[in-house]
Order: C-alpha cells, then structure tokens, then sequence
C-alpha cells in the first residue's frame, strides 16, 4: 500500500479524534514452543486467560499481565508476527520494585537507566523519579524483549479513565456480583462491597477471585460477617 502527503486540509480533518470507540486489546508474539513461553508467563504472576484448541491442529494461550487492560496472546497453528516483537513496555509504578519482583521469580533483567534531558541515557533510576525516564528490560525465552517504565504522573489526556460504555459494563457486572452477597449478609453499605470489588477488577482479577476478594474486604475491614 502506498502512501502520500495530506494535504492542509485533509490533514486537519484527520487530527480529530475518533467518535468510535477503539480498544486496544492483544498483542500476538511470535513463540517457537508455546509450553515453554505459558511456563514463562505463568511464572511472572500473569493471569491465563485461556488456553484453548480452536481447531484439532491449533491452539491459543492469552495472559493479562496485572493492572493491564491488554493481553498478550500466542500459540501453534495461527499466524504470528515473524522474528520477536522489541519494546514492549509495561508501565509500573516503583520500577526498582518490579524488577526486584522479576529477578526473585528468575527473570534475568537489565539495570535501570534513565534519560538525562539534554545528555541522553545514564545508568541508574532518575534521581526525581520523572515520569517515563527510568527504563529496565528483559526478554522472554523467544527474545520478545520487555521493557519496564516507570510513570508516576501521565501526560495530559492519558489518565487511563475507561470510557462511558466500559464503565457500565463493569458497574453492571458489579451489581449482579453484590446482588449474591447481598442476599445472605447482614445489613451494609453497598459502596463498600463496590469499591472492593472494582479495585481487584481493575488489577487483574477475575470476576470469582474479586467477589471473594470484596468478601473478604467487608468482614476483615468493615466487619461484616456473613453468617455460616
């Protein structure tokens, strides 16, 4: 496919932003043994979503990593990139706490280094902890390289709010979980049970793991006891 140069007006149309909504949802990698790169993902803590045979001759894996609205998939007998994937970033919060917690699960991953304005690359975390200058990396057993980045404060516009539909679908979902504990526990407030519940959502966990996790909120902290 071809390409050319907007011209000024074709090229202010096109900088508004979409009316659809358009989720950013999987990346597929390139694996060449689908039992060794699921035992890498499973070992980093990742969520299996699934893995599951679509046809008698393929097969799928999908991982979440946590916090992530995305997901990583790959498998046998589907079509894959070529080559490994570069750069893939992850956002953390403490980038010298995430790859402390990857190195103790036996990843083997970079030393940290940071952009200087004006300098360029410099080893070590950045002394003021500026948002996306402090890097680390690491590779999965196929060469997919990873990089961690650490973001305490997004730029304008990326706040990572979901939009109006994905927020009802999750305030929905909520409501039908709460509904089950709201049969057989004593009086509450629901926004409790709520805020428990979205909070282990939005970190990765499944609908099950988070109703138990809101269960476990309400007795250990607001002391709510469903009777046995």
């Amino acid at each position: 496919m071809g390409t050319s140069l907007l011209d000024s007006d074709t090229a202010t149309r096109a900088s508004g932003l979409a009316g659809v909504p358009m989720r950013f949802e999987v990346t597929t990698l390139p694996v060449a043994d689908v039992d060794r790169a699921k035992a890498f993902y499973q070992n980093l803590g990742w969520r299996l979503d699934i893995d599951f045979n679509p046809t008698p001759t393929s097969r799928g894996v999908q991982f979440t990593p946590p916090g992530s609205r995305a997901s990583i998939q790959f498998g046998e007998g589907v079509a894959a990139p070529q080559g490994p994937l570069n750069r893939l970033l992850l956002i953390v919060d403490d980038i010298q706490a995430a790859r402390a917690d990857l190195i103790s699960r036996g990843v083997a991953v970079s030393d940290i280094i940071h952009t200087e304005p004006g300098v360029g690359p410099m080893p070590g975390i950045d002394p003021q902890h500026r948002s996306y200058a402090s890097l680390a990396a690491f590779d999965d057993p196929d060469g997919n390289q990873w990089v961690l980045q650490e973001v305490t404060e997004r730029l304008p516009g990326r706040g990572g709010a979901q939009d109006g539909a994905g927020l009802a679908d999750l305030l929905r979902e909520t409501s039908m979980r709460h509904g089950e504990f709201e049969a057989v526990a004593p009086q509450h407030d629901w926004w409790d049970w709520y805020a428990a519940y979205i909070d282990a959502r939005e970190g990765g966990a499944t609908p099950e793991d988070s109703s138990m996790a809101a269960d476990r909120y309400m007795e250990d902290v607001k002391h709510v006891v469903v009777p046995g």
